[in-house]
């Protein structure tokens, strides 16, 4: 039977040059992704996810995102804001530094004492929130936590991960003449199907709960998902008929 996909935490990184913030911010996220949290966390490409990757934004939309940003400006976070969603949390690696009463960081290519200070501290307080989503579950509609459950326990080896690999299957339905992309309907579908769970009201019900999981569905449209996810699910079973 198909899996949904594992619960991770996705970190897109400032992609600034100019600044040497930037660079800690490259370098932090880094440390995260292959030393502190691999078996956590995948890289988000910032370039490829303003230039449209679909396997990015899906990603963002469907697993907590932490933007890691190297000044005020904050542009991962408001990119991530504006293309999917708000992040789960952000951070700016300029503040971390005049909290900790480190000198600026120097050297946009090569940094000084001061740069490694704040990747390192960078990188801890990455960690520590990817920690902290994992612990609890995050509403995008809230902006906030929503309550706590345990992690799942990762069976696999550490290793880091990048988004585009690990995009998460979408699913576009017509709900009530919208066209409305769902994340993981595909694997939804298809773990419903393979626990023998035939198309009718109750299993439209279990879909629409499973649904709201990993999607926003708006207060007042349940009838309107219901009737798309019964509409979908039964053609997805009647094309799968005969199959193995």
């Amino acid at each position: 039977m198909p899996e949904l996909p594992q619960r991770k935490v996705g970190i897109v990184a400032c992609s600034g040059e100019e600044l040497a913030e930037g660079t800690v911010t490259r370098l932090a996220a880094l440390r995260v992704l292959h030393e502190l949290r691999p078996s956590e966390t995948v890289t988000i490409c910032l370039p490829l996810f303003l230039a449209g990757g679909e396997g990015d934004r899906a990603f963002a939309r469907f697993y907590p995102t932490i933007a890691v940003d190297g000044c005020g400006k904050r542009c991962a976070a408001r990119a991530t804001e504006q293309l999917s969603g708000m992040p789960a949390a952000s951070v700016v690696v300029s503040d971390l530094v005049s909290e900790a009463g480190l000198g600026r960081p120097e050297g946009a290519r090569r940094l000084g004492a001061n740069g490694q200070q704040a990747v390192a501290i960078t990188a801890d307080r990455i960690a520590g929130l990817v920690d902290e989503l994992l612990g609890g579950q995050w509403s995008r509609r809230a902006g906030s936590f929503v309550g706590l459950e345990p992690a799942a326990p990762s069976e696999d080896a550490p290793q880091a991960g990048c988004a585009c690999g690990s995009a998460v299957p979408m699913q576009t339905v017509d709900v009530d003449g919208r066209a409305v992309p769902l994340a993981a309907l595909p694997l939804i579908f298809e773990q419903f199907r393979g626990a023998g769970k035939a198309p009718g009201p109750e299993v439209t019900e279990e879909l629409l709960q499973t649904v709201r999981i990993y999607n926003d569905v708006p207060v007042g449209t349940d009838e309107a998902y219901l009737a798309a996810l019964a509409h979908e699910y039964a053609a997805f079973c009647s094309d799968q008929k005969g199959r193995p």
